[in-house]
């Protein structure tokens, strides 16, 4: 993924937010090349050792909010429940060219455009936490203000941290929120469950932990890598009659198998995300 495009817009980066997913994002525009110089980061929380880092890169950390000229990207990496302050805090560090990213859960494009100038681009995304590692997905929606460049600087900045997938209708961020989003936390408890379910097995708690988590990683990465349909992946798995083909006669039956279950909490995950987003 290239930064190449940012060159072409005005003004600084401003990364409101150097949490958990703030900072990923931040060390994976760094390692891509973008120029330190180029980037603001305000949080009133940041440690001080942390802006001394952030200093010695060349990254400007909590300068005076009038020192700095307008935006030509605003991150908004915070919690939801801080958004209103946040948002009346930043609004002046936007301009009429500025693009405003939000990676806040639940706040949506009409909650933000509140709190800045009318006809301004905003960009609503979704990411998840496996970006704390570079392999995330980030879910990304525009509005109509949001030029093909604004789009593709959005899309140069989310994909430092994994890939980004856009879709035309906000709607689709709530189910996006229940298979991306929440997702990873269905994949740990998969191998959580399956540790457990290889102690009760007979294994040693210990050894049932870590072939339990080696196993699910590493079928991620073979997932990742092979580009072969998952489906497929699993019939490769699985010979007639054998011990796969008993363990996935449990797992797929089509009344209380895995696959009706997932839909069932997939539907409760994106019915709490309308919730919350009101």
């Amino acid at each position: 993924m290239s930064l190449d495009v940012l060159k072409k817009l005005e003004g600084p980066v401003v990364l409101v937010g150097a949490g958990k997913m703030g900072g990923a994002m931040l060390e994976g525009w760094l390692a891509l090349g973008l120029e330190p110089s180029r980037v603001v980061v305000l949080d009133p929380n940041l440690p001080a050792e942390a802006a001394a880092a952030f200093t010695a890169k060349g990254v400007q950390a909590n300068p005076a909010y009038d020192a700095i000229p307008p935006a030509a990207v605003l991150i908004l990496a915070v919690k939801p429940q801080v958004a209103p302050a946040v948002l009346s805090s930043v609004r002046g560090i936007a301009g009429p060219n500025t693009v405003v990213v939000s990676v806040m859960a639940g706040r949506t494009i009409g909650f933000i455009q509140e709190s800045f100038p009318r006809g301004i681009a905003i960009v609503r995304t979704i990411p998840n936490t496996p970006a704390a590692i570079g392999q995330g997905v980030t879910v990304a929606v525009a509005n109509e203000a949001v030029s093909a460049d604004a789009r593709a600087a959005a899309s140069g900045l989310l994909g430092a941290v994994g890939i980004v997938e856009w879709v035309d209708d906000e709607a689709l961020i709530d189910a996006a929120t229940a298979v991306s989003g929440s997702g990873p936390a269905y994949v740990f408890l998969l191998a959580e469950a399956l540790a457990k379910a290889g102690a009760a097995a007979g294994l040693p708690a210990d050894l049932a932990d870590r072939i339990a988590r080696g196993t699910v990683s590493g079928a991620g990465a073979l997932l990742a890598q092979s580009g072969i349909a998952p489906a497929t992946l699993r019939q490769n798995v699985t010979s007639p009659g054998g011990t796969t083909a008993a363990a996935l006669a449990v797992l797929m039956d089509e009344d209380e198998g895995f696959g009706p279950l997932l839909v069932e909490a997939v539907d409760a995950a994106t019915k709490r995300s309308r919730e919350l987003a009101g």
